[in-house]
């Protein structure tokens, strides 16, 4: 997308605003119970250069308890993350002076914040693009904005709760997962991982052997199946099994059950 420094024109017609009565009328997703409005504080940064998107998705942010703040470019997007830190981003994939996917790699340089990805490409490889860098979510134009706040929440959930498990120490062979810390090493080395594959491996690991369809596991990190998206769960596993020095072809620490899932092989 281009355009001139400011904001699009809010008259133009916007694919949003032309579906989202039917996309708010048939949203499935359900917020969390137990979010509770009045003790959540966490900054999101809202980047997109549509003005009314920002503004629809702040109003439903910040009527959820969320703060909420906005960049309208790329370069905008990276400078307003290095000065306020925000808890979690959402970033349009395609915007004027830098590119989403140029931003989404300058900020994982520098930290694992989540990040969710905003795109009217509906395209399967767009999302497995974004999901290949690291992204812990894609929502595709045009969305309901409620389900966004359920992703935001599922996101952050997953991120904070280093406490589910009951064991906060994880070992097996090679890999020491530390649920308290949220780290990973393997032979001694820390290995970088997104908040959805560390959640993604801790599950394997507290039930070695077992196998788990694609299914479970997209439960296991975003609290419901949104969209039924199950090759999400491909894509972590490939980038698990890089970060983890493993391999698909000959794999010594995550095995594939064809047809099936994914399970941790017993040592």
């Amino acid at each position: 997308m281009s355009c001139a420094a400011g904001d699009r024109d809010s008259s133009k017609a916007s694919p949003l605003r032309e579906a989202f009565p039917s996309q708010e009328k048939h949203s499935t997703v359900m917020l969390a119970a137990g979010d509770d409005p009045a003790t959540m504080h966490e900054k999101i940064l809202v980047a997109d250069d549509e003005a009314g998107i920002r503004r629809l998705l702040r109003g439903y942010l910040e009527k959820a308890g969320f703060r909420v703040t906005e960049a309208r470019n790329g370069k905008e997007s990276l400078e307003r993350y290095r000065a306020e830190k925000p808890d979690l981003l959402i970033l349009d994939l395609m915007m004027p002076e830098m590119d989403g996917l140029d931003v989404f790699r300058a900020v994982r340089q520098e930290s694992p914040v989540p990040i969710i990805m905003l795109s009217a490409r509906v395209e399967e490889t767009d999302r497995l693009v974004g999901l290949e860098l690291g992204a812990d979510d894609y929502v595709v134009k045009p969305f309901s904005p409620r389900e966004v706040v359920a992703r935001v929440r599922a996101v952050l959930r997953r991120s904070t709760q280093a406490d589910r498990p009951v064991r906060a120490l994880l070992q097996l062979g090679p890999i020491r997962l530390d649920m308290a810390k949220r780290t990973v090493t393997v032979d001694g080395e820390a290995k970088a991982l997104t908040t959805a594959q560390f959640d993604i491996l801790a599950a394997l690991m507290l039930e070695p052997g077992r196998v788990f369809t694609r299914l479970q596991l997209l439960e296991r990190i975003q609290g419901s199946a949104f969209e039924g998206y199950e090759r999400t769960i491909d894509v972590h596993i490939k980038n698990i099994r890089r970060a983890l020095g493993d391999s698909s072809l000959k794999p010594r620490l995550i095995g594939t059950v064809r047809g099936v899932g994914y399970r941790l092989l017993e040592r």
